[in-house]
């Protein structure tokens, strides 16, 4: 039998150490367990190592007299989620602390069991003064990156403390009701009736709100493709876009297709899908499938239409830019583990190059909707202020939503605000 928490440190160690994605670590491991409820403690100790790793690593440098980093990779990574198991999953002591010695043995480590055990049970003796010396150095008490910190400080100053806070939250699980095979409120009864604890979203109108996320392949009407996964801040695309029947879209940089489908799942159009990888674009066709919908696929890149562009206008373009993802830490928090801060002039260029490729191809009073999963101005406003310069043609429509706050053109939802994920919308049309 499979040790789940010897397989959660070889996924950590890949994760936090080698550049591996959560996605992937449990896209890989995950199959190796067949029990359920063993797949759902993976995920919690992967979400929770990703997103403490920047605490607790560092920890572990006043617990070991030599660091295992190098030597001991998932050693280490063991010793990390040790720690969560006592102070984030608050585990019962005792059996977190045997559980995690036993992982050791799973490794094949043996000789360094009575090691894992010693750090374990000096933290436990040290831990207030252990606390109150991570509590004192802003990385190891918001587990963020220094630069990534001060980004946010400085583009969001009066929301910093709130936006760090609502990153180290576990989020809501948030599904959309396929309005094509149900109802919002049928799909609550069904919810309901397999003893679920879920409500509908207060605006969102085919938001279901769940307060845990569990594996979503078994609620009832998932293989009936009556639901989707996807947050909240992620569903406002399709109101904001307005597509209308028979209208032709394009979704660029659609994988993994959630707001493609949304859209589809409202009004019957013919959209194209686009998106640079192949293998990320199959993951759309069965998202389609699955869902009942469909749409033309189309492999290429948003920012050279013209190797795949056929001359004909769209009334509606939906750009959801490759980003820094730094808006979806509470759900993505290994990305706070990989993103650097040389990444952020790369993004913000290409994000222009792909404005600027687009917007030529969108029809006389048409609409443009440019979203990022993003917190950082200068993939944001900053992009679309750069087109608005050039295309004299293009003028913001103001718009405003139930959560979240004015930027300098269109309107940034900050992570937590409505308990919903990071995202920047502007909606722009061509006069």
């Amino acid at each position: 039998m499979t040790d789940t928490r010897a397989l959660a440190a070889t996924a950590l160690a890949d994760i936090a150490l080698r550049g591996a994605s959560l996605r992937e670590a449990m896209e890989r491991h995950a199959p190796k367990l067949p029990d359920p409820r063993d797949r759902a403690l993976l995920m919690a100790l992967l979400s929770e190592g990703a997103r403490w790793w920047l605490r607790f690593d560092p920890a572990l440098d006043r617990l070991l007299a030599q660091p295992l980093r190098r030597k001991e990779p998932q050693v280490h990574a063991l010793l990390v989620l040790g720690l969560v198991q006592l102070e984030i999953l608050q585990l019962q002591d005792y059996a977190a602390v045997a559980a995690t010695v036993e992982a050791t043995r799973a490794l094949k480590r043996p000789r360094l069991a009575g090691l894992v055990n010693a750090v374990l049970r000096r933290w436990q003796r040290e831990r207030t003064d252990l606390l109150a010396v991570l509590d004192a150095a802003p990385p190891t008490r918001h587990a963020h990156p220094l630069w990534l910190a001060a980004a946010i400080a400085r583009d969001w100053p009066a929301q910093i403390d709130a936006v760090l806070a609502a990153d180290n939250l576990e989020p809501p699980l948030m599904l959309r009701a396929n309005r094509r095979r149900t109802t919002r409120e049928a799909l609550l009864e069904r919810l309901h009736a397999d003893g679920q604890t879920a409500e509908l979203h207060p605006w969102l109108a085919d938001a279901i709100v769940l307060p845990h996320s569990g594996d979503v392949t078994r609620l009832p009407g998932f293989a009936e493709g009556l639901f989707a996964v996807q947050d909240g801040a992620a569903q406002v695309a399709a109101d904001l876009l307005d597509a209308r029947p028979g209208q032709r879209v394009l979704d660029a940089c659609a994988a993994p297709g959630g707001k493609a489908c949304h859209l589809l799942e409202r009004s019957d159009l013919a959209l194209t899908a686009l998106d640079s990888d192949p293998a990320r674009l199959r993951r759309i066709g069965q998202n389609l499938d699955r869902l009942g919908l469909h749409a033309a696929l189309l492999a290429g890149d948003a920012a050279a239409p013209e190797a795949w562009w056929d001359g004909q206008p769209y009334d509606r373009i939906l750009i959801d830019a490759p980003c820094s993802a730094t808006g979806v830490l509470r759900r993505r928090p290994d990305v706070r583990l990989h993103r650097r801060e040389s990444d952020i002039p790369t993004l913000a260029a290409l994000q222009q190059r792909i404005l600027g490729a687009l917007w030529p191809l969108l029809k006389p009073g048409g609409k443009l909707v440019y979203a990022t999963c993003s917190l950082l101005r200068a993939e944001n406003e900053a992009a679309v202020q750069s087109l608005l310069a050039t295309a004299a043609d293009a003028r913001p429509l103001p718009f405003a939503l139930p959560t979240g706050q004015a930027a300098a053109v269109g309107w940034q939802i900050l992570p937590g605000d409505g308990d919903l994920d990071g995202m920047y919308y502007a909606v722009l049309v061509k006069q």
